[in-house]
C-alpha cells in the first residue's frame, strides 16, 4: 500500500512540473511582458485637464474639467469648464455620457471608496467650491450624492483614502490667491454621521497640485507648489522637493525628498506591492516660462519609486504617457491615467493603463542542480525508512529507537518553519527586533521536560489527547483533537505557500507549480516513511536551513559599503533593533509587555499540547533521551530566531544602498529569496533556496504525520474497535494524503489572496486554538478537582471568550484568554457536577490513591 501511494505521488510531481496541473512557464513569461496599455480615448478629441477620475462598480468614470476648445492660452484662447460624466465599462469599446455634475467643476481631489468616487472641492472660472459629492454607478448611469462640506473652499488640492478615512491636504480658497492652504482635513466614512475634522498638519509649507498616497497604514504627502508674492507684488509658484508620511495616532514625519520637484503629478500615488508608491511624471519647474510654447517638449515621463521601508528614491523608467493635472484610478486590477494635459495648455484625449509586473530572474542550471538534489535526497530518506514500517508503532512513534539528538533536532525544525525562514528576515527588514522579546522558551521548556514529559512517557501515549480522556472523558479528547487537526490543516496551505512564494516571486517559476512540487514530495516521503522519515529528513533539513541561512548572512554582509560599523550604525538611526519599543500597558498593540508576558501563554501550545512536538517525546528509547531532546532546543530556538531577525536587519541595510535592487511588486515577506535569487552565487544561491524548502517541508511532514496520528488514534480505534493494526497503518497513510491534498489546495487559494504578514495571520491561527487545548492540559495536570463535564464547559467557555476578544486585543492575548478562561471556567464548573468515582492517581500533580 505505502509503495502504490509513493508512486502515485512521484507520478504527480511529475505531473505537475511537466504542465499538466499548472499553467505553463510561457504563460507567466507572457504575464511578465504586460505594461503600459491604452484604453479608448475619451469623446472629447481635446482631452480634459483636472477631470475627477475613479471607479465605481465595474465603470470607471471621469468627470468635469477644462480645456481650450478654440484656441490656446498664448492665443489668448479662454478656457471652458465641463460638468459631463463619461464612464467606460468592461466589454464596451468607447465611452458614453452618463450623467452630470452639479455644476461645471475641475481641480478637485478623486477619491476611489467602496461606495464609490468622491470628488472634493474644486473650482470654475469664477469661484472655488467646498461642496464633496460621491459619484455612484447604478443601472448603466451616475447618481450625484452630497456628502458633508468642506471647512472652507478649495481647489488644487490632494487626497487619499486610508481604511474608511479619507485625507485631504493643501489646495487654495479663492481664484486668485495669494497663499496656499496648510490645512489637513479627515472625513471617516464609517461614522453614522461623518464630518471633516481639521487636523494637524505637516511640519512643511502650505501646497497646491501636490501628490497624496497611502501605503502600509500611512498617508504621505509629497511635492507640490506653494504660492508667494515676488518682488512685484504678483504671485508666484515655489516648486516643493519634500515630502512627509503621517501615521493616525502618531502623527507627521519628515521623509527623504524626491529627487527634484515633481508638480501636479496624477494623483493619488499608485501603491504597487507593499511598499512602493510611484510618482509619475509631474512638472519639474525647470521648463516654467518656456518660449516658443508651441515647441514646448512637454512634460517629463520618469517614473520616480519612494520605497517606504528604507526611505529611498529610484527612477524606475519611463511613462509613455506624461500626463499633469488629472487623477489616478484604480480599475479591473490596473492603475489608469485618464487624459490629462501633456504640455501647458495642452491636454490629451488619450487614456493610459497600466500594472507592474515582477521582474523575474533565471534560477540557473548549477541552481537547480542543487535544489534537485535536496529534494531528491529527502525522498531518498522516505523510501530507506519505507523498510522499518511495519506497524503503527512504527509509523507513529518510529519503535521509540531515535537517538535523542535527532528527535531534538526534529522538534527545533518543526517549530522553526519556512515562516520562520521567510517572515522573521521581512519583520526584520520591514520593522525592527521587538517580536524576538517573545522568547519564553527559557521558561516553558523546562516546564516541558520536568513536568509534562514525565506525565506523558509514564502513561505510554501514542496521541497526547490520549490523556485528556484518562483524566476527564472522551469529549474532552475528542474536542482537542479536533481542534488540533483543524489547525494543522490550516498550517500546511500557510507553509506550503511561503517557499512556493520565495521562487514564484523573484524567479521564473510558476506558484501552482511550486506548492505542488513542495506538497507532493513531502507527502512521498512521509507516506512512505513515517514518523522515522520525518525525523531524519528533519535532521538533514535543519543543516541545510541553518546552513543557508548563514551563508545568506555573510554573502549580504559582505555587500555592504562599511561592513559591521555601518550595519549597526544605519540600522540603529532607523530603529531598527529595540529601539521603538512600547513598554505601556496596551493590551491591543504590540508592545514590549504584550509580546514578553503574551508569548508565554502563546508558546506554551506547540511544547506541551502539540501532538506535531509532543509526538517526538514518544520517539526516544526513554524518558531522559526524550528530556535531552527538549533541553537541547534551549539552547537553539533563540539564536535561531535571532539568525533570522540579523538577516532582515542587513538586508534593510543592504537595500538601503542599493534601492535600485528591489523589486516593487515583491511581498515583504519574500525579501530574503529575492536578495538569494538575484544577489548569491549560482550553486549557493541554490543551496538556500533548499534551504527555504527545507524549512517548509519539515514542518508540513510533521504536520502530516501528526494529524494521522491523532486521527487513527483518537478517532478511527475509538469508532472502529475491531480495526487490526493493518488496517490502522493503511487508513494513517491514506489520511496523510488527504491532508497534504487539503493543504495544497488551500495553499493555492491563499496565493489568490492578499496576505500583509504572513507570521501575523500564523500567529493568529495558533493563538485561536492553542489556547483552549492548552487549557485542558493545565486543567488536568495541575487541578485535582476538575472533572470532565466541567472540562467541556471551560473548553466551550475558552473559544467564546477568545472569538469575543479577538477583534480588541492584540493576537498574543489570544492564548492568554483561551487559558485562563479554560481553566478558571472548568475549574469552578467541576464542582456544578457530582464527584465522579475516578481514580486520577498519576493523572495530576499530587493525587493519590483514594
Amino acid at each position: 500500500m505505502s509503495r502504490t501511494i509513493f508512486y502515485w505521488t512521484v507520478a504527480l510531481c511529475a505531473a505537475s512540473w511537466s504542465g499538466w496541473l499548472a499553467p505553463s512557464l510561457n504563460a507567466q513569461q507572457t504575464d511578465e511582458a504586460t505594461g503600459w496599455t491604452k484604453l479608448p480615448s475619451l469623446p472629447d478629441a481635446k482631452g480634459l485637464g483636472g477631470s475627477f477620475a475613479g471607479a465605481s462598480g465595474p465603470a470607471l468614470l471621469v468627470a468635469g474639467g477644462t480645456n481650450f476648445p478654440d484656441k490656446m492660452p498664448w492665443e489668448q484662447g479662454t478656457k471652458f469648464w465641463y460638468d459631463s460624466i463619461y464612464a467606460l465599462v468592461p466589454g464596451e469599446a468607447s465611452w458614453r455620457v452618463a450623467g452630470s455634475l452639479p455644476g461645471v467643476r475641475a481641480y478637485g481631489a478623486s477619491i476611489e471608496t467602496d461606495r464609490g468616487l468622491i470628488c472634493a472641492g474644486g473650482a470654475d472660472a469664477q469661484m472655488h467650491y467646498d461642496e464633496v459629492y460621491l459619484l455612484q454607478w447604478q443601472a448603466g448611469a451616475v447618481t450625484v450624492n452630497t456628502l458633508p462640506p468642506l471647512p472652507v473652499p478649495s481647489a488644487y488640492l490632494c487626497g487619499a483614502r486610508l481604511g474608511s478615512v479619507v485625507y485631504l491636504a493643501g489646495g487654495v480658497d479663492n481664484p486668485l490667491p495669494t497663499s496656499t492652504l496648510r490645512s489637513f482635513w479627515a472625513l471617516d466614512l464609517a461614522d453614522p454621521e461623518p464630518r471633516w475634522r481639521e487636523l494637524e498638519p505637516w511640519p512643511g509649507p502650505g501646497r497646491i497640485l501636490a501628490t497624496a498616497g497611502v501605503q502600509a497604514g500611512a498617508f504621505y504627502l509629497f511635492s507640490g507648489a506653494d504660492i508667494e508674492v515676488d518682488a512685484t507684488g504678483n504671485p508666484a509658484r515655489r516648486y516643493l522637493s519634500d515630502a512627509y508620511r503621517f501615521v493616525p495616532g502618531k502623527g507627521w514625519q519628515t521623509i527623504a525628498a524626491p529627487p527634484h520637484p515633481i508638480v501636479a503629478a496624477p494623483s493619488p500615488a499608485p501603491a504597487v506591492g507593499q511598499s512602493h508608491l510611484l510618482l509619475l511624471s509631474g512638472d519639474d519647474g525647470t521648463k516654467v516660462g518656456f518660449t516658443p510654447p508651441t515647441e514646448h517638449p512637454g512634460f517629463p515621463s520618469a517614473i520616480f519609486a519612494y520605497h517606504t521601508i528604507t526611505d529611498t528614491w529610484v527612477e524606475l523608467g519611463r511613462t509613455p504617457a506624461p500626463h499633469v493635472t488629472t487623477a489616478t484610478a484604480r480599475w479591473q486590477g490596473r492603475w489608469v491615467i485618464p487624459s490629462g494635459e501633456v504640455r501647458p495648455g495642452v491636454r490629451s484625449p488619450e487614456v493610459w493603463s497600466f500594472q507592474p509586473q515582477p521582474r523575474r530572474t533565471a534560477f540557473g542550471l548549477l541552481n537547480y542542480v542543487t535544489l534537485a538534489a535536496y529534494l531528491a535526497g529527502v525522498v531518498g530518506i522516505g523510501v530507506y525508512c519505507s523498510r522499518f514500517n511495519r506497524t503503527t508503532d512504527d509509523f507513529f512513534r518510529g519503535g521509540q529507537s531515535i537517538p535523542w539528538w535527532a528527535a531534538g533536532l526534529s522538534i527545533f525544525a518543526t517549530v522553526l518553519s519556512s515562516i520562520t525562514y521567510m517572515a522573521l528576515p521581512g519583520l526584520g527588514y520591514g520593522t525592527n527586533w521587538n517580536l524576538f522579546l517573545q522568547n519564553s522558551y527559557i521558561i516553558i521548556l523546562p516546564l516541558a521536560a520536568l513536568v509534562y514529559l514525565p506525565f506523558y512517557r509514564r502513561l505510554n501515549l501514542t496521541s497526547a489527547y490520549e490523556y485528556l480522556e484518562q483524566r476527564f472523558n472522551v469529549g474532552t479528547r475528542l474536542v482537542a483533537s479536533l481542534l488540533f487537526i483543524l489547525f494543522q490543516c490550516g498550517r500546511t496551505a500557510i507553509v506550503l505557500y511561503l517557499p512556493a512564494l520565495a521562487l514564484a516571486a523573484v524567479a521564473n517559476f510558476d506558484l501552482t507549480t511550486c506548492i505542488l512540487v513542495m506538497g507532493v514530495l513531502c507527502i512521498a516521503y512521509t507516506v512512505a516513511g513515517g514518523i522515522e522519515a520525518v525525523i531524519w529528513t528533519d535532521v538533514a533539513q535543519t543543516v541545510v536551513l541553518i546552513g543557508g541561512a548563514v551563508l545568506g548572512l555573510m554573502i549580504a554582509v559582505s555587500r555592504i559599503d562599511g561592513g559591521l560599523p555601518v550595519i549597526f550604525e544605519q540600522a540603529s538611526a532607523q530603529g531598527k533593533f529595540f529601539e521603538t519599543v512600547d513598554w505601556n500597558w496596551n493590551i491591543a498593540a504590540a508592545t514590549a509587555w504584550t509580546i514578553i508576558l503574551g508569548a508565554v501563554f502563546h508558546n506554551l501550545f506547540a511544547y506541551t499540547a502539540s501532538q506535531d512536538v509532543v509526538q517526538r517525546y514518544f520517539t526516544t528509547p526513554d524518558q531522559k533521551s526524550a528530556a535531552r531532546a527538549i533541553w537541547m532546543n534551549v539552547f537553539l530556538v533563540a539564536p535561531g530566531q535571532a539568525l533570522f531577525f540579523a538577516i532582515g536587519t542587513v538586508l534593510f541595510v543592504y537595500y538601503r544602498q542599493h534601492p535600485d535592487r528591489l523589486d516593487p511588486v515583491f511581498q515583504t515577506d519574500a525579501i530574503f529569496p529575492l536578495f538569494i535569487v538575484r544577489e548569491m552565487p549560482a550553486g549557493i544561491a541554490g543551496l538556500v533556496v533548499a534551504g527555504i524548502f527545507a524549512a517548509a517541508q519539515s514542518t508540513l511532514s510533521s504536520s502530516l504525520n501528526s494529524v494521522a496520528t491523532a486521527y487513527v488514534t483518537d478517532f478511527h480505534r475509538r469508532f472502529r474497535v475491531s480495526a487490526s493494526d493493518r488496517e490502522c497503518l493503511r487508513v494513517a497513510r491514506i489520511v496523510t494524503v488527504l491532508v497534504g491534498i487539503i493543504g495544497m489546495g488551500a495553499a493555492l487559494w491563499i496565493a489568490r489572496s492578499d496576505v500583509r504578514s504572513l507570521f501575523e495571520a500564523f500567529l493568529n491561527v495558533i493563538g485561536m486554538f492553542g489556547g483552549t487545548i492548552s487549557g485542558l492540559f493545565i486543567l488536568g495536570i495541575f487541578t485535582r478537582s476538575a472533572n470532565g463535564p466541567g472540562a467541556l464547559l471551560g473548553a466551550l467557555a475558552s473559544a467564546s471568550a477568545v472569538w469575543a476578544v479577538h477583534s480588541h486585543v492584540h493576537f498574543y492575548w489570544y492564548a492568554f484568554t483561551g487559558i485562563a478562561t479554560c481553566v478558571v471556567v472548568g475549574y469552578f464548573a467541576s464542582f456544578c457536577f457530582p464527584r465522579a468515582n475516578k481514580d486520577i492517581t498519576g493523572l495530576a500533580l499530587g493525587a493519590r490513591r483514594a
